[in-house]
């Protein structure tokens, strides 16, 4: 036997065969102390140390090799618990408070002791209950256990409700905890969406769809994938709007990751609170600009939360690679300010340097704990806040504005898709927007360089193509001093012009585009002036909500006398008219972003790139059937939004790859089957 310092070998307890053995028999009558009392379960830690300090004195060694060790015997009580409290031993499989949390570092806390299901397991953020047999007794509240009975029931990413078998029932000591009803998923959601048509208020149905998230998370997302044309507008626009405005009031568990201004200079911290550590896509937002509801400050948490929800839904982005995050600095509504229920900071919005810095901290935070290549993308930020972070950020971080080039990217699908209708090419078009914000100059900017792309006119004859109207009229070159940065580009030399029917009469554009965020622009006159000046006029009134809607679709198809192609942002019923019936489309910004986003992640992308957008619209106008353009429809039907969601996946990560973008090397044959291969599943697992 070797020996060092004249002690022999087998006592260095770095020794990798014999240490597991001095740990085993050391540590076990402790071990069993601790499953018989957990408050002992701090001498286990205690009596590890001290021995893992004795053994090392005796051999001689030197003290660095005291942390190794300590790490080696902790990895094997650990191992050990694991082994017991998955065997078929009723008395330990009982014992679902067992603290773990005392050995090893914080970030080892959070093992895979949660249900342990046939496959792989991905979702492992089960926690303890807080509920313990004595009141009285300590207990460490980040505790990890086997998941069973009543926890089992608690945790949204495992329970299956009424759908938990027999078997799994007595497994997991769930008997007599649920009814005796066995119900496969299928019957639960079909059960669920009975339960969702007997409410009136859509605000009701999106309670309830949020308490089943927060229940049930599979249930959830299978009701939402099979019936995704009904339920998207429940979970989203135009309803989320609502919600937003009644967030305080409807309140109930915590759904993202708030940060404020009390966070600065703690805001990885806060990150590391989040109990997933794996998180690739982040939605953020600081409620400035709710849809076209104004500033909901923290309440636009229902924005992040709804997005990610269509992330996994449509895009097939597992739910637990997923942040939603409202930054709070404040807000400038006074009636949130003075709300006893208002949920979020009660002070005036930051502004200039300190809103800088805290943005600034997050997004470090942000790339220093999840790394290169998370997506962050950036929801309803004021329209000077938007561009400016896109700009500042766009060459260091992956970020994507939804607002700014998700809206750009679905309107020119839509746009590329009616050419077919209305005849000619792009360049062929003249476009009129109403509003000049973030969404109506990020439509712009793309159609003008894809534009560039099919043609070989220079920049600035594109842009001429493409005209805007703000509050103050016809966007023009004698206004250019006066004009926001982001609207220079689009001022062009014509004389002034203030109304929009007036820019309607001067203009003469095919193709007219509402981004305004005001309802009722598209007035009779101006419908009958595109009408008489085109034989069909492609209106796309794309403001949300509903109630802010340029037009509705009966209104353009009346005034048009059946003649109008028509777009918009929020959801509209078929209109009869003169014995036809027209079917609108929605040009909703779910067709691109969570296909744009698996796209990314699949391929692993550092940067998003413009031809990334341009491939996106080209998908997805490539999805548009005969049948649709029969019934004059220029967009897709959700029902086939996961194939369409694939498809534009398949073609970013393919755009990604040509520009070397990507770090998931080698590339995949077949990126459409591949993207198809990493979407979320949610069906049920069978649990041991």
């Amino acid at each position: 036997m070797k020996e060092r310092n004249n002690v022999p070998y087998f006592w260095n307890p770095c020794f990798s065969f014999y240490t597991p053995f001095f740990g085993f028999a050391i540590s076990l009558p402790f071990i069993i102390l601790c499953f018989c009392h957990n408050p002992l379960s701090f001498f286990v830690h205690i009596l590890s140390a001290v021995y893992i300090m004795c053994v090392n004195y005796i051999a001689l060694v030197d003290i660095p090799l005291i942390t190794m060790s300590y790490q080696v015997i902790s990895n094997c009580i650990g191992w050990l618990l694991k082994f017991l409290m998955l065997t078929s031993s009723s008395s330990f499989k009982r014992l679902n408070s067992l603290l773990l949390g005392a050995l090893g570092d914080r970030g080892q806390r959070k093992s895979n002791l949660s249900v342990m299901a046939e496959g792989n397991v991905d979702d492992t953020n089960t926690t303890n209950d807080d509920d313990d047999d004595d009141d009285d007794q300590p207990f460490t509240p980040w505790a990890v256990s086997v998941a069973s009975g009543h926890t089992l029931l608690r945790s949204p990413q495992h329970n299956k409700g009424l759908a938990f078998t027999d078997k799994e029932r007595d497994s997991h000591f769930l008997r007599g905890l649920l009814p005796p009803a066995v119900l496969t998923q299928e019957l639960q959601a079909k059960r669920s969406l009975n339960i969702l048509r007997q409410y009136q208020v859509p605000l009701h149905r999106y309670i309830a769809m949020m308490d089943l998230q927060e229940t049930n998370e599979k249930l959830f997302y299978k009701l939402l994938i099979d019936n995704v044309e009904e339920l998207l507008p429940v979970v989203y626009t135009p309803v989320v709007g609502e919600a937003c405005q009644k967030y305080g009031s409807i309140f109930r568990r915590p759904q993202g990751l708030y940060i404020s201004l009390k966070d600065k200079g703690k805001i990885l911290e806060v990150l590391k609170n989040w109990p997933e550590k794996n998180i690739q896509v982040i939605v953020v937002t600081d409620g400035e600009r709710i849809l076209g509801l104004g500033d909901l400050g923290c309440q636009g948490m229902g924005i992040p939360v709804g997005k990610l929800s269509l992330y996994t839904a449509l895009g097939g982005v597992r739910p637990s690679v997923c942040l939603p995050v409202t930054i709070d600095v404040g807000t400038k509504n006074e009636t949130l300010l003075n709300d006893e229920f208002y949920t979020g900071l009660k002070q005036k919005r930051a502004t200039g340097e300190e809103y800088d810095e805290l943005l600034d901290e997050f997004m470090t935070a942000v790339k220093k704990n999840y790394g290169e290549k998370v997506l962050i993308q950036f929801e309803d930020f004021a329209n000077h806040n938007a561009f400016d972070l896109l700009i500042k950020y766009r060459t260091s971080h992956l970020v994507f504005n939804d607002d700014i080039q998700g809206t750009a990217c679905v309107v020119l699908g839509g746009l590329l898709s009616a050419l077919k209708l209305i005849g000619g090419t792009l360049s062929d078009h003249t476009f009129l927007f109403l509003g000049a914000g973030e969404a109506g100059t990020g439509i712009a900017e793309l159609i003008s360089l894809e534009i560039l792309k099919k043609t070989k006119l220079t920049v600035e004859d594109s842009r001429k193509k493409i005209w805007l109207v703000d509050s103050k009229g016809l966007v023009v070159s004698s206004r250019k001093d006066s004009l926001q940065q982001f609207k220079q580009p689009w001022a062009h030399d014509h004389e002034p012009v203030t109304g929009l029917l007036e820019a309607v009469k001067a203009i003469k554009p095919t193709i007219l585009i509402g981004t305004s965020g005001v309802g009722k622009q598209f007035t009779k006159e101006v419908i009958e002036a595109m009408s008489s000046i085109n034989a069909k006029p492609l209106i796309m009134a794309l403001s949300n909500p509903t109630s802010q809607s340029e037009c509705t679709a009966e209104e353009a198809y009346t005034w048009s006398n059946g003649h109008a192609i028509f777009a918009s942002g929020s959801p509209f019923d078929p209109v009869i008219y003169d014995g036809k019936e027209f079917v609108p489309g929605q040009a909703n910004n779910a067709y691109i972003f969570p296909g744009f986003g698996l796209g990314l992640i699949m391929c692993g992308a550092i940067r998003v790139h413009d031809e990334f957008l341009l491939a996106a619209a080209e998908a997805l106008a490539s999805q548009v059937t005969e049948e649709d353009y029969a019934k004059g429809i220029i967009y897709p039907r959700f029902k086939n939004i996961r194939k369409i969601s694939a498809t534009i996946a398949a073609k970013v990560a393919s755009r990604a790859y040509e520009f070397g973008l990507a770090s998931h090397l080698p590339r995949p044959s077949d990126l459409v089957k591949f993207a198809e291969s990493c979407m979320y599943s949610p069906k049920y697992r069978n649990y041991r």
